[in-house]
C-alpha cells in the first residue's frame, strides 16, 4: 500500500460523521439577447463581430474590412474572394504570408465572445498563421455560457479544436497588453 493509500485509509477510519454532497444546480448567466451580448464582448476582447444582413454579400464585408489583403485563404465555397484554398497546399509552411484566413466556427459563446473551431481544414496552422482571422458563424448557433458550450462538446471527439475569442493577446509583468503577439492581429466574426 502506498503512503497516499495509507493516509486516505486513516482518514476514512477516523471520520465520525459523513455528509452527502450537496444537491445544487449551477445557475449560469443567461442573456436576453445573445447576439448583442456576443457582439459587445467580442469588441471588449479586442475583436469585432458583425451581423450579416440579408442583402449583404459576405465577400464584400471581408473586402471592406481588409482592403489591402492580397492572400486570402479559405476552404469555404461561399468565400469567392479567397485567393488560395489551403487544403490544396502540400505543406503548412506554404500558408506563411497569409493576410486573411476565413474559417467556419461551430458555435459561439455570448458570455465571453469565444467561438469553438473544430479542425475542418488540412493544416490547423491556418487558424493561427494569418495576420487577420475571419470566423463565419451561424447566428443561431450561439449559446449563453461556457456550461452550455461544454454540454455541446460532451461525448464528441475531434482531432483538434479550439476556442478563439478575439485576436491573440499577451501581457508582461509590466502589464503592457500586446495584441497579435503570437497569432492573428485582428479577429472578425461574421454572424450569418
Amino acid at each position: 500500500m502506498s503512503s497516499k493509500d495509507e493516509i486516505l485509509t486513516a482518514i476514512r477510519q477516523n471520520t465520525v460523521q459523513r455528509y452527502e454532497y450537496p444537491d445544487w444546480e449551477i445557475k449560469a448567466t443567461v442573456y436576453p439577447d445573445k447576439i448583442s451580448r456576443f457582439c459587445e464582448i467580442s469588441q471588449f476582447v479586442g475583436g469585432k463581430a458583425v451581423v450579416l444582413q440579408e442583402a449583404e454579400d459576405i465577400n464584400d464585408i471581408i473586402r471592406s474590412h481588409f482592403p489591402e489583403a492580397r492572400k486570402i485563404a479559405s476552404q469555404m465555397e461561399e468565400i469567392t474572394c479567397a485567393t488560395i484554398r489551403p487544403d490544396t497546399l502540400a505543406e503548412a509552411q506554404e500558408l506563411d504570408g497569409t493576410d486573411v484566413a476565413v474559417v467556419e466556427g461551430a458555435f459561439g459563446v455570448a458570455e465571453n465572445g469565444a467561438v469553438w473551431i473544430p479542425q475542418n481544414v488540412k493544416h490547423k496552422a491556418l487558424y493561427f498563421i494569418a495576420e487577420a482571422l475571419v470566423i463565419v458563424l451561424d447566428r443561431h448557433s450561439l449559446v449563453h455560457n461556457m456550461q452550455e458550450a461544454y454540454e455541446l462538446l460532451a461525448g464528441q471527439t475531434y482531432p483538434f479544436g479550439t476556442f478563439i475569442s478575439g485576436p491573440s493577446k499577451t501581457a508582461d509583468i509590466e502589464q503592457a497588453l500586446v495584441m497579435g503577439a503570437h497569432g492573428a492581429c485582428t479577429c472578425l466574426v461574421i454572424l450569418k
